[in-house]
């Protein structure tokens, strides 16, 4: 009789313990899921600001149409990207554009005196650091869940539920990865 309890207690345990982990592969995934939702709402906020940004610099930049011309078609290529890898590599190529037109805007003097061109560089700026942070809390909720599914025994829960792994959000453009050159 003793026997009977002593299994009957370790398939209670088991069956918890698969609970638990189960539990924790759920809170996890969502985790993900509310990390990439943040991404998406600060890239939205990006693609949002780029037509102020290009609408104001046009009037000073009438020599520069390749420039406008490739953000504007990184921007719908961004638009239409689906997909954590997709979205990444999209992003990268409007994060260079972005680059270019601002480099290219140094040669305008009237340009980077105005009002509105600065404080649409200043929102960039806040946006580009709000995607950052974005970035980092989505690739750690992502670490973790894939931690979770690689781990044992919950890689047993995992791989019975059909839980995958997390896609990380990683740049590919090389000049982004680049570390960037101050000079005085």
């Amino acid at each position: 009789m003793t026997l009977v309890y002593i299994l009957l207690a370790l398939v209670v345990v088991s069956l918890l313990g698969a609970v638990a982990i189960y539990n924790r592969l759920v809170k996890n995934r969502q985790m993900v899921q509310e990390g990439w939702s943040g991404i998406d709402v600060q890239l939205k906020r990006r693609n949002d600001l780029i037509p102020n940004l290009i609408e104001t610099v046009k009037g000073y930049m009438g020599h520069e149409k390749g420039v406008l011309k490739k953000v504007t078609e990184m921007r719908a290529q961004s638009l239409k990207a689906q997909g954590v890898g997709a979205k990444a590599q999209a992003e990268g190529a409007l994060g260079a554009a972005l680059g270019n037109l601002f480099a290219v805007a140094e040669n305008y003097p009237d340009l980077k005196a105005s009002q509105n061109f600065i404080e649409l560089q200043r929102s960039l700026a806040d946006i580009e650091s709000e995607i950052q942070l974005s970035r980092r809390y989505y690739n750690g909720a992502a670490r973790n869940l894939n931690i979770l599914i690689q781990s044992f025994p919950s890689n047993l829960i995992a791989n019975s539920f059909g839980f995958t792994l997390a896609e990380y959000f990683e740049i590919e453009e090389a000049g982004e990865r680049a570390v960037p050159k101050v000079s005085f």
